[in-house]
């Protein structure tokens, strides 16, 4: 299971294409809601994620989360105790945690990009504490996966799908999107 957490504010395209490409490679991928079931985009689309945040504990069984930019929607993320716990789970059990734009400053916060590197948008170098900045779309390090804005998206979820299905899916998906 693949959790993607969207906050009023998330950037659209960078939650909605990475979930349109999981479910295209056949993973099980849900949305959660923070603080609703329908959230709102920062341009203004909403969105009905598949669960909100107040029936999830935050012992469910997942294999990576995935947590997209977007403005205020990556700092509401930051101060959600269900996105707080799930982060802490994917550290403590070696999962994999994906995050683009804005809020790869959540893993940087938290010390968990300590000598690993990653990307983000630019301007929010300083907050990935620890981290060796790249100035790749895309940059994978072990369980971390970052990608810097929008513009990445496909990139983003074509290298999360190579994380948790291989080369071969990663191929085979893009190929078939005309990428």
């Amino acid at each position: 299971m693949v959790y993607i957490f969207l906050a009023n504010g998330f950037e659209e395209i960078e939650a909605l294409c990475v979930l349109d490409f999981l479910r295209r490679a056949g993973v099980e991928a849900k949305t959660v809601g923070i603080d609703g079931k329908i959230i709102t985009g920062s341009h203004q689309i909403p969105v009905v994620c598949d669960f909100e945040d107040i029936y999830l504990d935050g012992n469910e069984d997942f294999d990576m989360i995935i947590l997209p930019g977007g403005l205020p929607g990556a700092t509401n993320l930051d101060e959600s105790p269900l996105v707080e716990n799930f982060i802490n789970r994917a550290v403590d059990e070696n999962k994999f945690i994906s995050a683009i734009c804005a809020a790869p400053f959540i893993l940087g916060k938290r010390g968990i990009l300590n000598n690993k590197h990653a990307c983000c948008y630019p301007g929010f170098e300083d907050q990935l504490i620890g981290a060796i900045i790249e100035q790749k779309g895309c940059v994978r390090d072990g369980k971390i996966i970052t990608a810097r804005a929008m513009g990445k998206s496909h990139d983003f979820a074509l290298e999360i799908i190579e994380a948790l299905c291989g080369k071969e899916e990663r191929d085979r998906l893009a190929d078939s999107v005309l990428y």
